[in-house]
């Protein structure tokens, strides 16, 4: 499978899957902040030693010398993405308006967690996220993970964002209870949530973000989702696999490849925010047809597709007119103004709220 990067307005995700008898499918989703009654929202800050440069900490060694140049004054690059995403959690999702903020991977070994408390969308916005008080000898996910899990434990659903620069050092421990938490939300012994990696900066371990990603639970449960924060075109690429099936986001609309094919057809049922099809193997891209616009998203990073454009409408048929005499008796009208007022209009409501399915 390949998760694809350079995905286009108004898509959150796109994958791209062999299928048999030489075709690719394809699953892509439409970006829409979720709703669901009760909520709880975390968002978990990697306290590692590795973060330190991403925190601004001066504490590291750096090269004073005049002779070279200095050294540019290390910049908090962790507070402005930390404000925004825990900011739009808790403003649009949390059902308390606050979102829960931890450090993890601090102390010994990084095993260990740093709670902060929970922000108002307001204080995350003014909140400094600088270093944690004991940067962490690892990088340990579990203790952060199971955190949230056991104080939410009795929340509808959980949304829950890890934030990290670096290399996951019990990646074999998250699996297994990641898999553990896959059966227990199957098994309806516990209530659905949703996690999502965040990577920050170069050095980040992208092979094990999508190992996460990608995890084979042997349920239906899609429990991690992973992004690096340089591609995120918006905040919202976080909801990008919560997706409820049966939501419609237009009244039509039509999936094309680049010959004019039709491959899926949503003129009578409406435009679903979930979209699955098959195309054959050859095929670069495909064009989603809605509201007079068509959106080409590419199906390989390497090719890129057309500009998305307006779909022109079909001129309106000309009639032509027997010739009219020139009545004089004709001139009064003809030169009365033929504007007219807008009559009133109705606006439909512009926020759905459309629950998440279990």
């Amino acid at each position: 499978m390949a998760q694809l990067k350079n995905v286009v307005d108004p898509f959150g995700e796109v994958n791209v899957h062999p299928a048999p008898g030489g075709l690719r499918r394809v699953v892509a989703t439409i970006l829409m902040t979720p709703y669901k009654e009760g909520t709880q929202t975390g968002i978990a800050l990697d306290g590692s030693g590795s973060m330190r440069r991403a925190y601004g900490d001066e504490g590291g060694g750096r090269v004073l010398s005049p002779i070279f140049g200095g050294s540019a004054k290390p910049v908090n690059e962790m507070t402005p993405v930390a404000q925004k995403i825990c900011a739009y959690l808790a403003r649009n999702l949390d059902a308390d308006g606050g979102t829960s903020v931890i450090y993890w991977a601090v102390g010994t070994n990084g095993s260990q967690i740093e709670v902060v408390g929970d922000l108002s969308a307001s204080q995350a916005e003014q909140h400094r996220f600088g270093p944690p008080k004991d940067y962490g000898t690892g990088t340990q996910l579990l203790p952060a993970l199971k955190y949230f899990c056991e104080r939410f434990k009795d929340a509808p659903w959980g949304f829950y964002v890890f934030i990290t620069d670096g290399e996951l050092h019990d990646l074999d421990e998250v699996m297994a209870f990641s898999k553990q938490l896959c059966q227990e939300i199957a098994a309806r012994r516990r209530n659905p949530l949703k996690l999502v990696l965040i990577g920050l900066g170069k050095d980040v371990n992208e092979y094990q973000m999508s190992e996460l990603d990608d995890l084979d639970t042997g349920t239906d449960i899609d429990l991690w989702d992973h992004k690096l924060a340089a591609d995120m075109r918006t905040l919202e690429q976080i909801f990008a696999e919560v997706v409820d099936r049966n939501a419609r986001v237009a009244d039509h609309g039509k999936i094309k490849t680049p010959d004019g094919k039709i491959v899926a057809d949503f003129t009578d049922k409406g435009l679903p925010a979930y979209l699955e099809f098959t195309v054959p193997a050859e095929v670069m891209y495909f064009t989603l047809e809605v509201n007079g616009q068509q959106i080409h998203q590419t199906l390989d990073d390497a090719v890129p597709a057309p500009p998305s454009s307006t779909v022109k409408e079909a001129a309106p048929e000309i009639i032509d007119h027997l010739p009219v005499d020139n009545d004089p008796s004709e001139q009064e009208w003809k030169g009365l103004s033929l504007e007219f007022g807008s009559g009133p209009s109705s606006e439909g409501d512009k926020n759905l709220d459309i629950e998440k399915a279990d």
